[in-house]
Formats: C-alpha cells, structure tokens, sequence
C-alpha cells in the first residue's frame, strides 16, 4: 500500500508541475502577445480544454483526497 502511495504522490507531483509549466507558458505568451510576438498562446488555448483543464483538474482532485486521507488517518491514529 505504502508504494501506491508513493507513486500516487509522484504523479501528482508531476502534474504540479506540469501545471506551473503551463503557467509560466500563458504569462510569457501573453507578454509576447502584447509586444506583437508569437509565442504560441494560440496553441495555448487550443490545449486548454483537451489538455490543461484535466491535468488541472486532476491535481485539484489529489488536493482534496490527499487532504481526505490525511484527516482519516488522524481519526483512526486517535481511537
């Protein structure tokens, strides 16, 4: 069980970052935008919905089960 935990949490790691990637990729497309530069935010908002909202979605759900578990595991530590 502790290994699929551990893999879980690499994975939702990975998605982390992949999120902040995303990010830093909107905020220089849009600085390339307003300085007339193509730097791919059309490609950006083409991957929005295939692409970045499940992986965002995906780190969301992991947030709020790791926060689950956590509160579980205090549970039952205290009985």
């Amino acid at each position: 069980m502790e290994t699929l935990g551990r893999w879980t949490n690499k994975f939702l790691m990975f998605n982390l970052f992949l999120v902040f990637f995303f990010f830093v990729w909107l905020l220089v497309a849009l600085g390339g935008e307003s300085l007339k530069i193509n730097l791919g935010l059309e490609l950006w908002r083409q991957l929005w919905e295939p692409l970045i909202q499940p992986v965002l979605g995906i780190v969301m759900a992991g947030a709020i089960a790791s926060g689950v578990i956590s509160k579980v595991k205090q549970k039952l530590n205290t009985k």
